[in-house]
C-alpha cells in the first residue's frame, strides 16, 4: 500500500469510514482533504461506535499520523468537541495535524447558511447549516480567514472586523434579519480556540510530501461522494468541494503522480439525502426494509435517507471521472432476504436509451431505470471468505464489475472491522 485514495462513488454515505478504518491499519499517514463537519463517518469497533466529522478516522490507531489538509474548512469548536469526545473514550490526539492553509468556518457563515436556506423556501438545497457553503464562498471570493491567521492576532482581528461589518449589512439589509454579530466576541472566542489547537497546526503539504517521498504508506480519505461534487455532481444539490479523486491533489497539496491507486466505495444499493432526481428510488416496502436494515439515517443530520436499487450508470460515471482502480462494495448484507434483486443498467428517456449519467437534472428527472433482475440471497453477515458467498451474491458482484468497469476488491457484509471480505 504506497498511496491510496478512498472516495464515495455514489451520493455519499456508502460506508467509507469502515473501509478507511480497515485500510488505516496498514497506513502510516491518513489524510482528509476536503469538506467540513457537514460530513460524517461512523466506525464500529468491538461494539463501540465512533463518529467523525473532521478528524481522520485513522486516529483510532495510536501510531498513525492524521492530517486535516488545506482543502478542508474547519469549525474550531467542532474539531475541539471531536478531540474531547475521543479523549473521553481513551483515544489520544497527539498525532493530529491541521493545515495552516485551511480556511476557518466562522459564526457568520453558519448564520448565513441558515438564512439562505430559509430564503430559498421550497427550493432549498438541504444543507446541514454548518456554514460550509458560505465558508467556501468566502474562500473563492478571497475574503476568507485561514488557520495561519490565528497565529497573528492583530491581522486576524482586522480580517474578522472587516468581514463582520459586511456580513451584518448583508444579514440586515439583504435578508432583513434583525441579527447583529459582534466582531469582538468572535475574535476573543476564536483566539481562545487557537490556544488549544495551535499545537496541532502545521504545513501539512510538507508532511504529506515527505511521507510519500520516504515511501511511507499514505491513505487519503474522502468525504461525501461523487454525485455531490460541485462540478460533476447533481448540481445544485451538491456540496461545496470536490469529493472525487482529483480533489485530493488540490486539497492536500500533492501532485497526481503521487497517487498509486483509487478505491471507490459503493453500497449494494444507492441512497441520497435531500432533494433532487433519483432514478432508482424505491417507495415500497423494499425501500423501507433497506432503510431500516441498513440504518440509513444521516450521521450529521439524523435525516432518513432515500433508498433505491444499485445504479450502474452512476457506478460507471464514478469509475470514469475518478479513474477508479478498485471498488469496495459495501453493505450487501442489507439486501438479504429480498426475493428479487435489481440492478439499473441504463436509463430510458422517452424512446432514447441513455448509458451515461446526464449533466442536466432536467434530463435526469425524465430518466426511467432499465433493470436487470436476479435472485436474492439469505443472511451473509457471518461469512468471511469469498468462496463461502452464495452463487447469487457472486453473480451480483460480477455484474457490478462488468457494468461499472472496475474490479471489486473488497466486500462489506456488516459494520464491524472483521465483516469485510478481500477478493484477490
Amino acid at each position: 500500500m504506497p498511496s491510496k485514495v478512498i472516495i464515495g462513488a455514489q451520493w455519499g454515505d456508502e460506508g467509507k469510514a469502515k473501509i478507511i478504518d480497515i485500510l488505516s491499519k496498514e497506513a502510516d499517514v491518513v489524510v482528509r482533504s476536503q469538506g467540513g463537519n457537514n460530513a460524517g463517518h461512523t466506525v464500529a469497533v468491538n461494539g463501540e461506535v465512533y463518529k467523525f466529522h473532521l478528524i481522520p478516522s485513522g486516529i483510532l490507531y495510536g501510531d498513525k499520523l492524521c492530517v486535516v489538509g488545506n482543502g478542508v474548512v474547519i469549525d474550531p469548536k467542532g474539531i475541539l468537541e471531536e478531540i474531547d469526545g475521543l479523549e473521553a473514550k481513551g483515544i489520544a490526539s497527539e498525532n493530529l495535524r491541521i493545515s495552516l492553509r485551511a480556511h476557518l468556518v466562522m459564526p457568520y457563515h453558519k448564520v448565513l447558511d441558515g438564512i439562505k436556506e430559509e430564503y430559498r423556501g421550497n427550493d432549498d438545497i438541504g444543507t446541514t447549516k454548518k456554514g460550509i457553503g458560505p465558508c467556501y464562498m468566502d474562500k473563492a471570493e478571497r475574503s476568507g480567514v485561514r488557520i495561519c491567521d490565528l497565529l497573528n492576532p492583530e491581522y486576524f482581528a482586522e480580517r474578522v472586523r472587516e468581514n463582520v461589518k459586511i456580513k451584518n449589512l448583508i444579514i440586515n439589509k439583504v435578508y432583513e434579519k434583525d441579527i447583529q454579530l459582534d466582531a469582538e466576541e468572535i475574535i476573543k472566542e476564536y483566539l481562545g480556540y487557537a490556544e488549544r489547537l495551535k499545537k496541532y497546526f502545521a504545513d501539512t503539504t510538507v508532511i504529506v510530501h515527505d511521507a510519500i517521498q520516504s515511501n511511507k504508506k499514505v491513505l487519503f480519505e474522502g468525504a461525501q461522494g461523487t454525485l455531490l461534487d460541485i462540478d460533476l455532481g447533481t448540481y445544485p444539490y451538491v456540496t461545496s468541494s470536490h469529493p472525487i479523486t482529483g480533489g485530493v491533489c488540490v486539497g492536500s497539496g500533492i501532485g497526481p503522480t503521487a497517487i498509486d491507486s483509487c478505491i471507490g466505495v459503493m453500497k449494494g444499493y444507492v441512497t441520497r439525502v435531500g432533494k433532487g432526481p433519483f432514478p432508482t428510488e424505491l417507495f415500497d416496502e423494499v425501500g423501507t426494509q433497506i432503510r431500516d436494515v441498513g440504518h440509513e439515517y444521516g450521521t450529521t443530520t439524523g435525516r432518513p435517507r432515500r433508498c433505491g436499487w444499485f445504479d450502474a450508470v452512476i457506478g460507471k460515471f464514478a469509475v470514469r471521472t475518478s479513474g477508479l482502480t478498485e471498488i469496495a462494495l459495501n453493505k450487501i448484507d442489507v439486501l438479504a432476504n429480498i426475493d428479487t434483486i435489481k440492478i439499473c443498467t441504463a436509463y430510458k428517456k422517452g424512446e432514447e436509451v441513455i448509458s451515461e449519467f446526464p449533466p442536466s437534472l432536467e434530463d435526469l428527472k425524465e430518466c426511467m431505470p432499465i433493470y436487470e433482475e436476479m435472485p436474492g440471497w439469505g443472511s451473509i453477515d457471518h461469512i468471511r471468505t469469498y468462496e463461502e458467498l452464495p452463487a447469487t451474491v457472486k453473480h451480483f458482484i460480477k455484474r457490478v464489475e462488468e457494468l461499472c468497469g472496475a474490479k471489486v476488491t473488497m466486500i462489506g457484509v456488516g459494520p464491524e472491522r472483521d465483516q469485510n471480505i478481500y477478493v484477490d
